[in-house]
């Protein structure tokens, strides 16, 4: 998940340090917690200092060395470039990217003299700009080639990049959205990216000014950055919690909706490093700029269901009803629901299958007439998409006066699809699949026409997670998250998977057949197949019972 840091949370860390410090210094292990040091003025970054090569070291001791100083940032991989000849220092870039192994899933082979393989089980790859991505199956070899220089042994050839297991990549890396607008340029949609935690907001502005979104999403967002202007100075210094960023006068030449824009992105890619606000300038020149206001992707925190016959909002015993949707859906006897933001229009599965559009004014059409259809889900444009659960690649998008626009191949490379749900924003779209034999998680854009609103096709999908069994359902909590629900075994198993990141899993009930996100970390609600409502306060409580449906909700009104 993004990282939110509190000064007040870096203060009591700082303190935790200096009082655990006086307790007595670590003199063993080949790793451990340094000063910080600071490369710009701003909240203290706390990161490991690994420890340099040991004179008269085997080769294998300079191997595992490089391999632990991967954990040090500082300096461009500055302690990890010691174990290097002073050639190859000039040749190896550690900014390629990451490999992250599985803790204890590492080993280290000589099948040649003066050349060492140092073996991992992949969990997950980060490539150069900082896109996450789970790793194949099958184990990567690395192999380094090793020469004495003045009497010791350094590493003369190596892969690019660096190497950390699980643990160690979660305290060195941190995630971070880099934000982009939708299509409209009405919605901030997270490319999720991961950094040394050092220094993240100089790493998060040059992503945003100099990079690209992510590949997989490239033709579904936009953004203010296109080139047209440069950053003056490679750092952002941080001034009580303001990022300074100088940009090139050629700044000055662009419109005020460009410039509040990119304030726009600036200020809420930032904000997960803990910046409370973005000057741009030129030179020492402050540039009077006011970011836009866009449109909330929020819902409302109670759960959406249908009880007893009405539909609407649980709050304690009581069912806060939906105007006009609850008479139309009731008789519809539905088995899923998706509300629009404006709660005018509901996608709906019905009991025997069918494929619907409810709306508020109480008419109900049939627009999917295939079987064996998953659950429907309508986007922000009104337009209701539709799977078969056997053809994935045949997936549909309906507009709001019944036009049947197919997508071209859907979900190529799949098998079979659970579920799938388009974001709140109306730019991506996650599907519950069967590929290979494996259930997965995966993630495309949704790219429209010049209008911004009429779906032509997917982007390229992003394989977001590999699951343990069966996939039942799936839901959106934020903008970068997931909730899925899969089976393992006989057991429900329902994992928070961030869209370019990790994924944590706990267990659920037993037969849950339906799963609801709200707006941040732990606030899914589940329901079962007798009809109980689960939220999880800690551990699974039930909110109800006798609940027909649980209803995933697009937005808010307004």
């Amino acid at each position: 998940m993004t990282v939110r840091r509190a000064v007040s949370t870096v203060i009591a860390l700082a303190l935790a340090l200096i009082l655990a410090a006086c307790a007595g210094l670590p003199t063993g292990g080949s790793v451990h917690v340094g000063k910080a040091i600071d490369e710009v003025e701003g909240p203290p970054d706390f990161s490991y200092v690994p420890n340099s090569p040991v004179r008269d070291a085997t080769p294998q001791q300079i191997v595992e060395g490089f391999i632990a100083a991967g954990s040090g940032p500082r300096g461009n991989w500055k302690v990890a470039q010691e174990f290097l000849t002073t050639t190859f220092r000039q040749k190896w870039q550690p900014q390629a990217g990451v490999t992250v192994y599985a803790p204890g899933e590492s080993s280290i082979s000589s099948p040649a003299e003066n050349e060492l393989v140092f073996s991992v089980e992949p969990v997950a790859t980060v490539d150069a700009t900082g896109s996450y991505r789970p790793a194949d199956p099958g184990r990567i070899p690395f192999t380094f080639s090793l020469v004495q220089e003045r009497g010791q042994w350094r590493i003369a050839q190596a892969p690019d990049g660096i190497v950390l297991d699980a643990n160690r990549f979660g305290s060195v890396f941190q995630s971070y959205d880099l934000s982009y607008f939708d299509r409209g340029w009405r919605t901030l949609i997270p490319d999720v990216r991961w950094f040394p935690s050092t220094n993240p907001a100089t790493r998060i502005t040059a992503a945003l000014v100099s990079g690209s979104p992510s590949p997989w999403m490239a033709e579904s967002v936009r953004s203010a950055f296109t080139g047209e202007v440069t950053l003056t100075q490679p750092s952002v210094p941080v001034q009580s919690g303001i990022a300074q960023i100088s940009f090139d006068p050629s700044i000055r030449d662009l419109n005020r909706e460009t410039l509040a824009r990119m304030k726009t992105q600036l200020e809420a890619s930032l904000a997960g490093a803990g910046i409370l606000d973005v000057q741009m300038l030129v030179g020492d020149e402050p540039l009077d700029v006011t970011a836009r206001t866009t449109r909330s992707t929020a819902v409302d925190a109670r759960p959406l269901v249908l009880r007893d016959g009405a539909f609407g909002f649980l709050s304690g015993n009581d069912v806060e009803e939906v105007p006009g949707l609850g008479d139309a859906l009731d008789e519809a006897d539905p088995e899923s629901v998706e509300t629009d933001a404006a709660r005018t229009t509901a996608a709906v599965r019905t009991g025997s299958g069918a494929i619907l559009r409810v709306s508020s004014d109480g008419q109900r059409t049939e627009v999917d007439t295939r079987a064996g259809m998953t659950a429907p889900t309508v986007d922000t444009f009104g337009y209701i998409w539709t799977v078969p659960e056997d053809q994935p690649g045949e997936v549909v998008a309906y507009a709001p006066d019944g036009t049947a626009r197919k997508i071209p191949a859907g979900w190529v490379g799949a098998t079979e699809v659970a579920a799938m749900r388009v974001s709140r924003d109306g730019a991506r779209v996650a599907a519950l699949v069967r590929s290979g034999g494996q259930w997965a998680v995966w993630v495309a854009g949704i790219i429209r026409d010049e209008s911004g609103s009429v779906p032509t096709s997917l982007g390229q999908p992003l394989p977001v997670a590999t699951l343990g069994g069966r996939g039942v359902d799936l839901s959106w909590i934020d903008g970068a998250t997931i909730a899925v629900v899969y089976v393992d075994g006989q057991q429900r198993v329902v994992r928070e998977q961030t869209v370019g990141g990790q994924g944590t899993e706990v267990r659920g009930p037993d037969g849950v057949v339906a799963v609801a996100g709200g707006n941040q970390s732990g606030s899914v609600f589940l329901l079962t197949d007798d009809g109980s409502l689960y939220a999880q306060r800690g551990s699974w409580q039930i909110l109800a019972s006798d609940v027909s449906v649980l209803a995933d909700q697009q937005g808010l009104p307004g």
